[in-house]
């Protein structure tokens, strides 16, 4: 048998390799540079690699290769484990600003008088006294910024796998890293320790699944390339009963990813006991990359046999936004309720998910389902990452204060600080003027374009009632007042004012100039088969 030497493009993956790469120097930092030093080092050189894998990003879009009839534009390479196309350099673009974001988050030491957010000591155990010499000797985990790095590498490859067996790769290179994030809060390490056992737990338990019901679909198709396996399914090949179960298992594993019901149940649990700055990247970044995972695995491999997994689609919508906007109401921790806000955005996703795919089966005037997601994707991480971090300014002597209580009078404490959380809140409301209208009403008109009208329905009236808990909390903050001691409010660094400030920029700037960033969703085009 003759060894073939497997051709690696390297002039098209290099932004992939430059994330990796600086994620195994910042691993080589940790172990040869000083204590002091690290903190430093690491921040320059997550921010510098970044903004150079970004650069790079830009650079592949434009010399991405036309297809057929110019709208699919891209090709395979790693032997076409991997897909270059519109929608994986669009995915890996917001990926890339939005870990920017979260690392100047990590970043920031101002909030916590000198030190970082994250535990000093992680491995001593809460309450002991390892822990307190940790704490009070200044000492931080600055090894967060190269598991933040693999979790980013993750993220851009999750979208970009064209066969199961380099996704599953990708969900782990994702999934693990998040993991230990979670459990290295500073403050409150009993919560944070449980958050992180368990999405640890729950996402072994989706991983499973996914690797089964890729086994399934192998044994339906004879192959885990997603080409061969659409090929399959247009053909009928191979035992039907396989396809089937094999599908619905790597559903599961994408639709605890994304949070959607009745995956959702760690999302809440997670969302507040993590580190604030680990939730409001996790938030944005991993729905980014799940998102444009879910998409190239139903378009691409099952694309062919839509009208089996629709319904699927339309039962698992509905129920992530009536989930989301009904337990929402009933939460006293914000984080808690930003969680549940996010369930609910997920269900939006995928009403935006039911439209058409490709611009073929659309009138001039619409707008492809795609183009819709991507679209909302952006608009949905500006404002969450935002939010959140808005959030770790609320605080007192015993660090955040995410109870809702501790944020009545707000408004009078800090105007600035109440009137940016209540903007992003309008935003995720869906409230015009804002991105989030833009957004849902781009992946209201594609889910309509494919006669998905109940799904868009119920998303209307979820909607309504989701607007209803947003505009409770601005209530609180402007016209409740405070039971005992009002909030109190922490100055942070220029590196939190940054990102606060460019998710406002870009909230209300795709709100009132939505244009530019829909045709850049467009010009992505659909995904390679």
């Amino acid at each position: 048998m003759e060894f073939t030497k497997p051709a690696v493009e390297y002039a098209q993956l290099w932004p992939l390799f430059v994330v990796f790469g600086a994620a195994c120097v910042g691993i080589v930092l940790e172990a040869f540079l000083p204590r002091a030093s690290r903190y430093l080092a690491q921040t320059v050189l997550a921010l510098v690699s970044l903004l150079v894998a970004l650069v790079g990003t830009v650079m592949v879009g434009r010399d991405l290769s036309p297809l057929g009839d110019g709208v699919a534009r891209g090709n395979l390479a790693m032997e076409g484990t991997l897909a270059l196309d519109g929608p994986t350099v669009f995915l890996w673009g917001i990926v890339l600003v939005f870990a920017i974001g979260g690392v100047l988050l990590f970043a920031e030491r101002r909030l916590e008088g000198g030190v970082s957010a994250f535990a000093g000591q992680a491995a001593a155990l809460p309450g002991t006294e390892a822990e307190r010499q940790a704490s009070t000797s200044g000492l931080d985990h600055t090894e967060v910024f190269p598991l933040m790095m693999f979790a980013v590498g993750g993220m851009m490859l999750f979208p970009a796998s064209n066969d199961l067996l380099t996704m599953f790769v990708a969900l782990e290179v994702l999934s693990l890293p998040l993991y230990l994030l979670c459990g290295l809060a500073r403050r409150r390490r009993l919560l944070s320790q449980e958050a992180a056992l368990k999405y640890f737990l729950l996402g072994a338990f989706s991983s499973g699944f996914f690797l089964y019901g890729a086994a399934l679909v192998y044994g339906f198709a004879g192959t885990m390339e997603f080409g061969g396996i659409n090929e399959a399914v247009r053909n009928d090949l191979g035992n039907r009963t396989l396809l089937l179960v094999g599908m619905g298992m790597l559903a599961v594993g994408l639709f605890f990813k994304i949070g959607a019901a009745p995956f959702q149940a760690w999302t809440p649990d997670v969302y507040q006991g993590a580190p604030t700055a680990v939730t409001a990247f996790m938030a944005a970044g991993t729905k980014v990359a799940a998102f444009g995972a879910l998409l190239r695995l139903f378009y691409v491999a099952f694309g062919a046999d839509r009208w089996t997994w629709q319904p699927m689609m339309w039962v698992v919508a509905i129920l992530t936004m009536v989930v989301g906007a009904v337990l929402a109401i009933a939460q006293t921790d914000v984080k808690r309720m930003l969680a549940y806000s996010a369930v609910a955005h997920t269900g939006f996703l995928l009403t935006g998910v039911l439209g058409a795919q490709s611009v073929a089966e659309l009138a001039d005037t619409q707008i492809s389902s795609t183009q819709a997601v991507l679209f909302y994707l952006v608009t949905y991480g500006f404002a969450t990452m935002g939010a959140f971090a808005i959030v770790t300014l609320v605080r007192d002597a015993g660090g955040e204060q995410t109870h809702l209580a501790r944020w009545a009078g707000l408004g009078r404490e800090s105007p600035i600080v109440a009137g940016v959380f209540a903007f992003f809140l309008l935003a995720m409301a869906g409230i015009p003027l804002t991105s989030g209208f833009v957004g849902k009403w781009a992946v209201f008109a594609a889910a309509l374009s494919a006669g998905a009208y109940p799904v868009v329905i119920v998303a209307v009236l979820t909607s309504i009632v989701a607007a209803f808990f947003y505009v409770r909390v601005i209530r609180l903050m402007y016209f409740t007042e405070p039971s005992g001691d009002g909030p109190s409010v922490a100055t942070p660094s220029v590196l939190t004012a940054a990102t606060i400030g460019v998710g406002v920029i870009v909230t209300f700037g795709l709100g009132v100039l939505p244009g530019p960033v829909l045709d850049l969703a467009g010009m992505a085009g659909e995904f390679i088969r």
